[in-house]
């Protein structure tokens, strides 16, 4: 009785051809297609998606109702750059970054330093710190707003139990005020996150170092000068582009206290778009608006990746060692 072949055995195909398996470079590639696919569609629809379609609101004057007809080519890109407001707005936003800096990189070192010590309540302290950062900003606005009333609000109050004088129109209503204030509160804001990201640099560094350096009679000021500070740069770098990008595009925290105001003295190029856009109706000058703020933030990133960021993902090259070893002495 002649023999029949054998049906549906792995790896033969019908007619007794054998499959060939996939090769391990198509299924990696096969793998990666599979993992990267839902996050690069998604990239695309909330974030290419919507640059092309500012991009094209910018060239035309549109009120925001019906279809785009009315083209005006780069004209709204020529009343956005010779309003006098807006270029107040770009000023704001680079107080705000600079101030930010300024401000948080000593206060969240110093906290930091003092966090990574054994101190007792250590931990209540680091979520007293941190709290601030995790809230959202329309509470931390709304909160900050009230406790910043006029004459009625707890630091008015509290000033005048101390007999200290204050503003009239209030520290948000006073035009001279109003940004140092919005400053304070995002410092108050934000520094958490700073104290956060230098805790986990510090903890990165070998404690070797340290027990070294208290051999060689070392002061505390050399230890920080010597070792700290040098093996902090990565983490501090990478927190200044962070607290960089987010002071240039920021918008929540200033637009719950003032809306931009007084007079605008408060305006960030943030909160100019979107009055121009969901107040004034001018949804090209709003187009034109924010693609002028994401061709700014865009610039900053990009220098900043090459003049700083880079040499924290060169390789350590014997040349680069050298002058790190130059710079050291």
């Amino acid at each position: 009785m002649p023999a029949t072949p054998v049906q549906g055995v792995a790896g033969i195909a019908p007619g007794g051809r054998r499959r060939k398996p996939m090769s391990g470079a198509w299924r990696k590639r096969a793998e990666i297609a599979f993992f990267v696919t839902p996050a690069l569609a998604l990239f695309l629809m909330f974030v290419i998606w919507p640059i092309i379609t500012a991009v094209q609101m910018s060239l035309f004057k549109w009120t925001g109702i019906g279809p785009l007809v009315d083209f005006v080519g780069l004209k709204n890109y020529v009343t956005v750059l010779t309003d006098e407001l807006f270029t107040d707005a770009l000023r704001h936003n680079l107080i705000i970054v600079v101030g930010s800096i300024l401000l948080q990189l000593p206060l969240g070192l110093g906290l930091a330093l003092l966090l990574n010590r054994k101190l007792w309540g250590q931990s209540i302290l680091r979520t007293i710190i941190f709290v601030p950062y995790v809230l959202a900003e329309v509470i931390a606005g709304v909160v900050w707003g009230a406790l910043l009333v006029p004459q009625y609000g707890t630091i008015d109050a509290l000033a005048a139990a101390l007999h200290i004088p204050t503003p009239e129109q209030g520290f948000l209503g006073t035009p001279d005020l109003a940004l140092w204030t919005v400053l304070f509160v995002l410092t108050w804001k934000y520094l958490g996150l700073a104290v956060i990201l230098f805790l986990a640099g510090l903890q990165g560094i070998p404690d070797e170092l340290y027990e070294a350096a208290a051999l060689d009679g070392a002061s505390w000021w050399q230890v920080q000068r010597r070792i700290t500070f040098p093996l902090m740069g990565p983490t501090i770098r990478t927190w200044a582009f962070l607290s960089m990008i987010g002071s240039l595009q920021v918008f929540d925290m200033v637009w719950i206290l003032t809306k931009g105001g007084p007079a605008g003295a408060t305006t960030t190029m943030a909160t100019y778009l979107i009055a121009q856009g969901t107040q004034a109706s001018n949804f090209g000058i709003a187009g034109a608006a924010s693609v002028i703020l994401f061709v700014i933030a865009l610039f900053f990133a990009v220098v900043y990746q090459q003049l700083v960021l880079k040499r924290d993902t060169q390789p350590d090259t014997p040349k680069r060692k050298r002058s790190q070893r130059e710079k050291a002495k």
